[in-house]
C-alpha cells in the first residue's frame, strides 16, 4: 500500500475516533502513532519479525515532537495572553469596561446589547480565551439585560458571540497557534487581527441596532446619563488602553521606529500591568490563585492538543498527504476563489463537530500548503499570484479567514463551546436558548467575512506597514 494511501485511511480513523468523542488531542496523537507505525512498517514489506522494530522507530519519531515543537518561544505568548484576560476579571477591568461602555452607548435601541458587544471587544484585547470572556461576561451583562426586559435568549446570544472576538482581537492565543503551525511571522499575524475585530464587533453592533429598531421589545435603550457619568466612567477603562498600546508597540512600533521587543515580552509585560492593577484593587491570594490555576489548566488544555496533533502532522509528512492534496487543489477546473470559498464552506461544516483549535491544527497542514498552491507559492510575487498578493501576505489573510471560521465554530450547534459555557454559568439558560439567541449572529458573521475575502486590504493595512 501506497503512503498516501496510508494516509487516507489513517485520516477516516480519526475521524472516526473524533466523531465518536474521544478527545482530539488524544486521537490525533493514537491516530498518528498508528500511521508512523504502519508506514515504517510497510517500508520493512510487513515482516512480523520486524514489527517490532517499526514500532520502536514509530515511538522514538513521536515522542521527539512534544519537545521539539512546544519548545518554541512563540508558544510562550499563550499562557502569559490567558493570564492576562483572568487577573484583568478579578482587576474588576471588565466592570469598569462595560459601565463605560453602558454609558456612551446604552441609549441606541438595543444599546445594553451593542455595549456588551464592545465590551467584550475591549476585554478581548487583552484577553487570549473566548471561552472565558463569554464566562465573564455571562455574570455581568445578562443580568443587567434581563433586569430591564430583554429577551433573554438574544441577551445569551450576545454573550456567546460577544466572546468570540477574542478569537481574533489580539492577543490572540488561536492566532499564535497558526502562526506556529504554518511557520509564519507571529507579529504580523497579531497586527493583522486588530482591524477585522474590531470590524467583526462593528457589524455585531449594528446587526444589535437593525433587530432592535425592527423588534422593539427586544432591547429597550437605556436613557439619563449625564455626560458628567460617562467621563468619570473612562479612567478604569484606561489599563486596558494600556496593555493594547504595549503589545502593539512590541509587536510594531507606531512610532516609526523598530517594535519595542517581542510579543512574547510584550505579552509579559501587559500581565506584569495588569497584576498590579489587580493588587492595587485589593485582589485576594485566592483570587489570584483562581486566576493562576485557571490560566494553568487552559494553558495544558491548548498545549496537549497541540502535542497530539503534532504527532499525526509529522506522520502526514511521511504519508506526503498535504503535497497530494496540494496537487488535486491546484487541478481542479475552477477559479481559486471559488475554490477558496468551498474550503471556507468546509470549515464552517466541520465545527459544528470539532472545537475550534483542534479544527484549525488538524486541517491546516494540509489545506494551508494548498491555498498557497492556489495563490501561486510561498515565494510568489502580487503581480504573478492568484489573489492579487504576495506569499507572505497570502499566509495572513488566509489565517485571518480561517480564525474567523473558528470564531463561526464556536457559536455553531452542536458543539458550540460559547453557547455551552454561558449556559453552564446562567442556571436559568439552557444551551437550547444560547443557540436559537445566537442565530441571528451567523448572518452578521456570514457578511464579515464576505467582506474579508472581497476586500484583503481591511486584513493587510496593518500588517503592510509592518514591513
Amino acid at each position: 500500500m501506497e503512503p498516501i494511501e496510508i494516509g487516507l485511511w489513517v485520516t477516516g480513523f480519526l475521524l472516526v475516533l473524533v466523531v465518536t468523542g474521544m478527545r482530539v488531542a488524544f486521537a490525533a496523537a493514537l491516530a498518528g502513532l498508528v500511521g508512523l507505525v504502519w508506514i515504517f512498517w510497510a517500508k520493512f514489506g510487513y515482516d512480523p519479525a520486524r514489527f517490532t522494530k517499526a514500532l520502536t522507530i514509530a515511538v522514538k519519531t513521536a515522542g521527539q515532537v512534544p519537545h521539539s515543537k512546544v519548545s518554541s518561544q512563540a508558544l510562550s505568548l499563550i499562557p502569559t495572553f490567558i493570564l492576562i484576560g483572568y487577573l484583568a476579571y478579578y482587576a474588576g477591568l471588565t466592570k469598569a469596561l462595560f459601565e463605560a461602555a453602558k454609558r456612551w452607548i446604552a441609549w441606541l435601541p438595543g444599546g445594553l446589547a451593542v455595549s456588551t458587544v464592545f465590551a467584550t471587544a475591549g476585554f478581548a484585547a487583552v484577553s487570549g480565551a473566548s471561552v472565558a470572556t463569554s464566562a465573564v461576561f455571562a455574570r455581568i451583562a445578562i443580568p443587567e439585560m434581563l433586569s430591564i426586559g430583554y429577551n433573554k435568549q438574544f441577551a445569551a446570544g450576545v454573550v456567546a458571540a460577544g466572546g468570540t472576538l477574542a478569537s481574533l482581537i489580539p492577543p490572540s492565543a488561536i492566532l499564535v497557534i497558526y502562526a506556529i503551525i504554518v511557520e509564519q511571522d507571529v507579529g504580523k499575524l497579531l497586527l493583522a487581527g486588530f482591524i477585522p475585530g474590531a470590524f467583526s464587533a462593528l457589524i455585531y453592533g449594528g446587526l444589535i441596532v437593525g433587530i432592535a429598531v425592527v423588534f422593539k421589545t427586544v432591547g429597550p435603550p437605556v436613557k439619563g446619563f449625564t455626560w458628567g457619568q460617562r467621563f468619570a466612567s473612562l479612567p478604569g477603562a484606561l489599563p486596558i488602553i494600556l496593555v493594547v498600546l504595549i503589545i502593539i508597540c512590541f509587536v510594531y512600533n507606531p512610532f516609526g521606529e523598530q517594535a519595542w521587543g517581542t510579543p512574547t515580552e510584550g505579552g509579559a509585560i501587559g500581565a506584569f500591568i495588569v497584576f498590579l492593577y489587580a493588587l492595587k484593587g485589593g485582589m485576594k491570594w485566592t483570587e489570584l490563585k483562581s486566576a493562576l490555576l485557571e490560566t494553568a489548566k487552559l494553558s495544558v488544555m491548548i498545549f496537549s492538543i497541540i502535542w497530539g496533533v503534532l504527532i499525526y502532522v509529522r506522520f502526514l509528512g511521511f504519508a506526503d498527504l498535504p503535497g497530494a492534496f496540494s496537487d488535486w487543489i491546484t487541478s481542479l477546473e475552477m477559479s481559486p476563489m471559488v475554490i477558496l470559498i468551498c474550503i471556507l464552506l468546509a470549515y464552517a461544516v466541520l465545527g459544528m463537530f470539532m472545537d475550534a483549535i483542534g479544527m484549525l491544527l488538524l486541517t491546516l497542514p494540509v489545506v494551508y500548503p494548498a491555498v498557497m498552491a492556489l495563490n501561486g507559492g510561498e515565494t510568489v510575487s502580487a503581480a504573478d499570484s492568484a489573489f492579487g498578493m504576495n506569499g507572505t501576505m497570502c499566509a495572513i489573510w488566509f489565517g485571518i479567514l480561517v480564525v474567523k471560521m473558528a470564531e463561526f465554530c464556536l457559536i455553531t450547534p452542536p458543539i458550540g463551546l460559547n453557547c455551552f459555557v454561558v449556559a453552564g454559568v446562567r442556571e436559568d439558560l439552557t444551551v437550547q436558548d444560547v443557540f436559537k439567541g445566537v442565530t441571528p449572529f451567523f448572518i452578521a458573521d456570514a457578511v464579515t467575512i464576505a467582506l474579508l475575502v472581497a476586500f484583503p486590504g481591511i486584513v493587510l493595512f496593518l500588517p503592510s506597514l509592518a514591513g
